[in-house]
């Protein structure tokens, strides 16, 4: 009988690799795009309309992976205080799909993967510089990381970044 179970425990233990990818690999696929993530998440109602304005939804619903540097509401608002301007004139701006770009990175960049002083290239083809303690992207601080998505991950961030 003690024979008949160690052999069950190691057809188990050496099972339980394929069972637990097979699971991950349809966690990914019932997750949503990074579009998708931001909408549901409902306090990025500014960055959705700038993403569908600048014709980058599709961009970002694709494949990627992509890691996205999200401006919340309050970041946008932020700004247009800054630059004293509505929310109308953020959106009829000509370089708003450069500004959007540069917060994006066409790799998916974990909070792990960070490191002091390191630069990222944006879809903008501009450097982002990552600091940490705290973590920061330029003058933005990230107030939450790593928020997976089917086709990358999200950093929401304080600041919109102005290249």
């Amino acid at each position: 009988m003690k024979k008949g179970y160690v052999v069950f425990l190691l057809v188990f233990m050496m099972a339980l690799p394929f069972v637990t990818g097979a699971l991950a690999e349809e966690n990914t696929e019932t997750r949503k795009d990074i579009v998708d993530t931001a909408v549901e998440a409902g306090n990025f109602k500014t960055l959705a309309a700038a993403l569908e304005k600048a014709d980058l939804v599709d961009a970002l619903k694709g494949d990627g992976p992509y890691t996205v540097f999200a401006p919340t509401d309050e970041a946008f608002e932020k700004l247009l205080k800054e630059l004293n301007i509505t929310p109308e004139e953020l959106l009829a701006r000509k370089d708003l799909k450069d500004i959007l770009q540069y917060h994006v990175v066409a790799d998916k960049v974990m909070a792990k993967d960070l490191k002091d002083k390191m630069k990222v290239k944006t879809l903008s083809k501009k450097k982002l510089t990552i600091t940490l303690d705290p973590v920061r992207v330029n003058n933005a601080n990230v107030v939450k990381a790593d928020v997976e998505t089917s086709n990358g991950v999200i950093h929401v961030i304080d600041t919109v970044l102005i290249p």
